[in-house]
């Protein structure tokens, strides 16, 4: 095991070398949106603590492992920051930060997909990145405005209609999931 560490630490200045410009940006691209989304969720006080290093180490780590469980582990370290920030550091919940801590998660989840199939010594137009962000800006747009508009109705249907409409929602959840399930057991 310690053999197959060392193996793989001598190869980074080969990796480094060989690295290409566009894969290079993809996964400094990664690493902006979970530095963001960290400085996003958690509390100032943490952030201004040598607490900060670990959480910074853990926001770059899917830029550096795009293929395995960092993305996940990185997205769960940012909603748990949130969650501390807002329920035990008793901050006020604002629109923008929610905003801010999704656009950046899924932003980061999306060039974490592509820099998992891309490598990192590949030559790349810059055209397809552009493409892909430009996918996952419609993205973010279209579902800010719709949380955005959401959150407007949630005002005027208080009571027993927003209840039903919740529960009809939690209930086409879990149809589709459902669904999914059966078809993909089915191939």
């Amino acid at each position: 095991m310690l053999n197959g560490l060392l193996r793989r630490i001598g190869r980074i200045p080969t990796a480094i070398r060989r690295a290409t410009v566009v894969p290079t940006l993809v996964r400094c691209g990664i690493a902006l949106c979970g530095v963001l989304a960290v400085a996003v969720s958690w509390p100032t006080e943490l952030l201004a603590s040598q607490f900060v290093v670990l959480l910074v180490v853990i926001a770059v780590w899917p830029a550096v492992a795009p293929r395995g469980r960092a993305a996940t582990f990185a997205a769960l370290v940012v909603v748990t920051g949130w969650i501390l920030d807002t329920a035990g550091y008793d901050s006020r919940i604002a629109l923008w930060r929610v905003l801010a801590i999704a656009t950046l998660l899924y932003l980061g989840h999306t060039l974490t997909a592509l820099a998992a199939v891309l490598p990192y010594d590949a030559v790349v137009n810059l055209d397809v990145p552009g493409l892909w962000l430009g996918r996952a800006l419609i993205v973010v747009l279209v579902s800010a405005v719709l949380t955005v508009l959401a959150l407007g109705l949630t005002a005027d249907l208080g009571g027993g209609a927003f209840q039903l409409a919740t529960l009809a929602g939690l209930a086409a959840a879990i149809g589709v999931t459902m669904l999914l399930v059966r078809l993909t057991r089915r191939t």
